[in-house]
């Protein structure tokens, strides 16, 4: 069993950057791979952002490529999610997830095991 936390939400205005982090308890998160996931209001929730189990790929939603970076420590067992030059349409709330020794189909929800609760993230224009 993983427990995941994000943290790092907050309001700012466009341009601006916010670094999310999600902390993992229970499990190494050595073990899985990684993504992050966003609803915005009156929206669906949307891939954004995972990296492989073995490290070596990262992948990105095209609206958000050249804006955010993912990475992950896992002598920390954390994840981040930089983000730059907000926007407006980056409004939502922010998730992690974990799936168990996965590299392939990260951008899918089902594909993942355990989620956190997630933390809010508002650009102001």
């Amino acid at each position: 069993q993983v427990q995941l936390v994000e943290s790092g939400g907050g309001s700012v205005q466009a341009g601006d950057s916010l670094r999310l982090s999600c902390a993992a308890s229970g499990e190494t998160l050595s073990n899985y791979a990684m993504g992050w996931f966003r609803q915005g209001p009156g929206k669906e929730r949307e891939f954004v952002a995972a990296i492989t189990w073995s490290g070596s790929n990262t992948y990105y939603t095209n609206s958000v490529k050249g804006r955010f970076t993912m990475s992950r420590d896992n002598a920390k067992n954390t994840v981040s999610l930089q983000m730059n030059s907000l926007k407006p349409e980056d409004t939502a709330v922010y998730y992690c997830a974990a799936a168990y020794k996965r590299n392939l189909a990260l951008p899918q929800s089902r594909s993942y095991d355990y989620w956190g609760q997630g933390t809010q993230v508002f650009v102001s224009s």
